[in-house]
């Protein structure tokens, strides 16, 4: 991206294009390719005619990011276990954006998902929208309803607060990396889930569990084949697509992060990315 830095119309859009193209995909890797090819298209048009350069980048990258999902609905139906997002690291939540919500909005049709998107998380109007989906206002508000309603279910209702996170966090992982399965226990939700994804490049559980008994016996053989190896290094504590987590490095080398959906005091899911695929932006950042 160092011409789009180039040309400040572009660049001062582009913090914003990049949190639509992401959540819209689930893969910084495919945002960026997607805002590469925004810009390659910026820059060879005839921008005379361009009266608000941020709302003309914004259709476009959505209309890219429409065509890209076309093919990643295949390859998520070919992937290997349970998928989740590319994992978004910071010290703080960027929007209400969280990694449940971005699975739910994977249930979603394409459209459905922009409006969604576009509407109600980046506050644009159904009037913009329409535009960038090549559908009237009245249609794009359909669409975002439709959404809504299919993911509401998953949309923060009471977020955790940061000291309470953090207390649930760091006795999350003493007791999941120690085999402590009553100090586990006592944590977890009774149909608390746990996710997985190492996309066939490093062992997980190739589907997600779901209960605690079930969760506890798998922490409990994770626990056990973890001291034969060594324990996992903790890098650092951050919130995973707007949850709770941490960051580790794990025995056999490589980087791993755990995110937890805590409500009510207790943890109701577990999603631990292991697809070194998905983690070599974080691991470059580590490093």
């Amino acid at each position: 991206m160092r011409d789009a830095a180039a040309d400040p119309a572009f660049e001062a859009q582009r913090p914003m294009l990049l949190r639509v193209a992401y959540r819209m995909l689930g893969s910084m890797s495919d945002a960026e390719d997607v805002l590469q090819d925004a810009w390659l298209r910026w820059a060879v048009g005839d921008r005379d005619e361009v009266r608000s350069p941020g709302a003309f980048l914004r259709r476009m990258v959505t209309r890219l990011c429409l065509d890209q999902l076309k093919s990643a609905r295949t390859r998520r139906e070919e992937y290997a276990g349970p998928w989740l997002p590319e994992p978004e690291v910071e010290s703080e939540p960027v929007d209400d954006v969280t990694l449940p919500l971005m699975l739910a909005l994977e249930r979603l049709s394409p459209l459905e998902r922009a409006a969604f998107l576009l509407h109600d998380v980046f506050g644009e109007s159904f009037e913009e929208i329409g535009a960038a989906l090549g559908r009237d206002a009245a249609a794009c508000r359909q669409l975002a309803s439709r959404a809504r309603r299919n993911v509401q279910a998953e949309r923060p209702r009471f977020p955790v607060e940061r000291d309470d996170g953090r207390r649930i966090v760091d006795a999350f992982f003493a007791a999941s990396r120690s085999g402590d399965t009553a100090a586990l226990g006592a944590l977890l939700a009774q149909d608390v889930s746990f996710h997985a994804d190492g996309g066939g490049k490093r062992p997980a559980v190739g589907r997600i569990m779901r209960g605690s008994d079930e969760v506890i016996r798998a922490h409990g053989a994770i626990a056990r084949i973890a001291s034969r190896f060594g324990r996992a290094e903790l890098l650092q504590y951050a919130f995973v697509n707007g949850l709770p987590g941490f960051v580790t490095r794990e025995p056999d080398g490589e980087i791993q992060t755990t995110a937890l959906l805590i409500e009510g005091g207790r943890i109701r899911a577990i999603y631990v990315m292991r697809n070194p695929d998905k983690l070599q932006r974080l691991k470059a950042r580590l490093h």
